[in-house]
């Protein structure tokens, strides 16, 4: 280099690192040729192939260290997150062009968190245990981060999010409880009974309330939690429980978060079968 026409070399170690955004920013995705031509190397990015590099990475990005309450996050709570990303990059009601990044499990994991946390604060608990309703009070954090199509457009944000946080749901239950036997749950509910479980319910008043459900708290040992967990642990794992079951339709849920018994499949209607003089016929009279 030169300063006032004297030329100086100075022992530099300089790497260049250029980046193309999404098609739908640039209308091409991709570098332009001329200086695409000066770069030593491509690399092209992708998302996670599995949803345990999906986890990894989260945890990895994610503000979840913080410096109040001790904090427990559940291990199905972080696949929920997750495979919310893995079904919007499937469903045919997301922009494929804008496609959805892994900003969106971490910013949802931030925004989990802090819901938890603020239940603890209110209810001045020690423990931080996010459950499956922070994920629905996280929803801000996952719509804002999609582009849908026509459909999805006609259907809402709001909807479209709620779909595929069910269907995460569905998918995480299935990995833990494929086989196991829950129908004295379903049947609790199916005889009359019903839970209110709201975000903000402190965790010794739900607790005691899901034990009123017969065979429940004896189910959460495949998520690793037993009834001498502290009670936010119980009640984060029981609640999993019913939105799996919710989520396969098993029991039903209003936006009020009340479980209740599924709607019941109407009987298939009995085709009438005719026998041969009540079929219908036409008399034909011959005139001469």
């Amino acid at each position: 280099m030169q300063i006032k026409g004297y030329p100086i070399r100075l022992p530099l170690d300089v790497a260049l690192v250029f980046s193309a955004n999404p098609e739908d920013y640039t209308a091409r995705g991709k570098i332009i040729t001329p200086l695409k031509d000066r770069i030593g190397s491509e690399i092209r990015t992708h998302y996670p192939a599995t949803v345990e590099e999906g986890i990894t990475i989260t945890a990895q990005e994610a503000w979840t260290r913080r410096n109040g309450h001790a904090m427990h996050l559940p291990s199905y709570v972080q696949e929920v997150i997750e495979r919310v990303a893995f079904a919007a990059r499937e469903d045919k009601k997301i922009d494929k062009r804008s496609g959805v990044s892994q900003r969106l499990p971490i910013s949802a994991m931030e925004n989990v968190v802090s819901n938890a946390e603020r239940r603890a604060i209110r209810n001045k608990e020690k423990l931080v245990v996010p459950r499956i309703s922070d994920v629905y009070a996280a929803l801000p954090a996952i719509t804002g981060k999609l582009e849908l199509e026509y459909e999805g457009e006609m259907k809402g944000a709001d909807f479209v999010g709620r779909e595929l946080i069910r269907t995460a749901i569905a998918k995480t239950y299935d990995e833990y409880y494929t086989g196991a036997n829950v129908q004295q749950i379903v049947q609790w509910f199916d005889l009359g009974g019903e839970i209110q479980l709201s975000d903000s319910i402190p965790a010794a008043q739900a607790l005691e309330n899901l034990r009123g459900i017969q065979g429940l708290i004896d189910k959460l040992g495949p998520l690793g939690v037993s009834q001498k967990e502290a009670a936010e642990q119980q009640v984060s794992a029981a609640e999993f429980i019913l939105e799996g079951l919710h989520a396969h339709k098993r029991i039903g849920r209003s936006e009020e978060r009340v479980f209740k018994a599924g709607e019941k499949k109407p009987e298939a209607v009995r085709e009438k079968s005719f026998e041969a003089d009540d079929r219908p016929y036409r008399q034909r009279r011959q005139f001469n």
